[in-house]
């Protein structure tokens, strides 16, 4: 039987990720993958390299999932916060796999698909306060971090308090957008 090489390293990808998000770079098991995905290690080695760059290609397939379903706009950031909360929700791998990529990857290791975005988002969000569309209190950059941090909170907070945290999904999402329209109103 022949095989499919598209469909190896789509399992190879999907094995990957559910291993990177579960126990990091340093913690994952090429053994596991493999296996997982029914494939041998060479099979691995073959298509990515090293373990490290099939990180790599998996955060980078699920950092570019996320831009495409969550579009940016900077005159719009509350809604913004709302879509990247509801991604999370949904999708909870890519936030764990972004965890794992802070706390694994030296600074100089960025995947050039993020430093990209994180320019694009600057960008935007400088024009939009330019053309007064965005309140200039804070600076692009404040403003990409604050987004970024609230958007994530409920998946990132101790887990001490989640017998206390708003079980209903609107009400933790519409706590975030109006967080952030507070963030943008304050004078």
């Amino acid at each position: 039987m022949a095989r499919d090489a598209e469909q190896t390293r789509r399992r190879l990808l999907e094995a990957a990720t559910a291993e990177f998000s579960g126990y990091g770079i340093a913690g994952a098991r090429v053994d596991r993958i493999a296996a997982a995905a029914g494939c041998n290690k060479a099979m691995i080695y073959s298509y990515f390299g090293s373990k490290e760059q099939l990180f790599d290609a998996v955060f980078d397939e699920r950092t570019k999932a996320f831009f495409a379903a969550v579009p940016f706009d900077a005159g719009e950031l509350a809604g913004y916060t709302g879509r990247a909360f509801d991604y999370y929700e949904d999708h909870p791998e890519t936030l764990r796999l972004s965890t794992w990529y802070r706390l694994e990857r030296p600074a100089d290791e960025h995947l050039r698909a993020i430093t990209e975005a994180n320019d694009v988002r600057l960008g935007e969000i400088g024009r939009a306060q330019q053309a007064g569309e965005v309140p200039g209190h804070y600076s692009p950059v404040q403003l990409v971090v604050l987004v970024q941090a609230l958007s994530a909170a409920w998946h990132t907070t101790n887990p001490e308090l989640g017998p206390r945290l708003p079980a209903d999904r609107a009400e933790r999402r519409r706590t975030l957008v109006e967080a952030v329209q507070g963030l943008l109103a304050r004078k």
